[in-house]
């Protein structure tokens, strides 16, 4: 038995266990009731009470840490960062409008989307807004920021320290009679070929221009009606080739999202058919 001192502070020290529980179980569920036990440690000797708190703190600490998982309607609205660890999964995703246009004259003679009705306009760099995100996101890094080209809606421009690389995206209507184009390895082309999903024969090269001092990297194939190219040019000011290979095309193609835009510019066409000129 210890001396009356002694069970003044261990009777003092048992309240102020019992009121920290107290609060922190007001607003959790029904539960074994811990302040009994807490109250009946206060008549042991002191040290032994000492260590009932650090216990009774612990359990308490783990009880709250449960209630900021579990217990709907806590109020706590801290979101991800918050000090227990929630993390928000069902904020909206985060997005960023799409860089500007660049601005392109057209040649004595050559039409420009400015020229079109408003509302085919509009329809037209809605579609190519949603191509340079797509194209942002599957192109390799070194093709840099991609934007659209508001002369035509197949051009579109890759920029990175401070080399620009011309993209070319196509969705054309097929010509009647015309099969498709596959590569050939001459002039020093490289090529390379794969199946997209739905058994789709898509081909890719690599190939040299401008006197082959630099190559440009191209993909294509047919979907459904059109005829589907994308084609990515060097930086002829500094004799750069094209900053992605056919087998990083290839896997363009294939995408899910690459291949979205197609089928939708295959149903509902932004570009006219091309036609070929025998003799022209």
């Amino acid at each position: 038995m210890g001396t009356n001192e002694d069970r003044t502070e261990d009777r003092a020290t048992a309240v102020l266990v019992r009121d920290a529980m107290d609060r922190a179980l007001a607003e959790l569920p029904t539960t074994a009731d811990l302040v009994g036990p807490a109250r009946a440690q206060g008549l042991r000797r002191r040290a032994r009470v000492r260590a009932a708190i650090g216990g009774a703190v612990l359990a308490v600490a783990g009880l709250g840490l449960a209630g900021a998982f579990v217990l709907p309607g806590d109020g706590d609205d801290r979101g991800a960062t918050g000090s227990t660890g929630v993390v928000d999964v069902a904020g909206p995703p985060t997005s960023s409008a799409p860089p500007p246009p660049i601005h392109l004259e057209p040649s004595p003679g050559e039409s420009s989307m400015a020229d079109l009705p408003p509302a085919e306009r509009a329809r037209q760099e809605n579609f190519q807004n949603q191509a340079v995100g797509v194209l942002q996101q599957l192109l390799p890094p070194s093709v840099g920021t991609v934007q659209r080209i508001d002369l035509s809606v197949r051009q579109y421009q890759g920029s990175k320290d401070g080399k620009t690389f011309r993209i070319i995206f196509s969705v054309r209507p097929s010509e009647p009679g015309m099969a498709p184009q596959t590569c050939r390895e001459i002039k020093d082309t490289v090529c390379s070929k794969a199946t997209l999903p739905g058994g789709i024969r898509a081909d890719a090269a690599v190939s040299p221009i401008n006197n082959g001092n630099v190559t440009e990297s191209r993909v294509w194939f047919r979907y459904g009606a059109s005829d589907v190219s994308l084609r990515v040019g060097p930086h002829d000011a500094s004799n750069t080739s094209a900053p992605v290979t056919g087998q990083q095309l290839l896997d363009v193609a294939g995408s899910a999202a690459f291949l979205d835009l197609v089928k939708a510019a295959d149903r509902d066409p932004v570009e006219e058919m091309q036609r070929t000129v025998i003799g022209g």
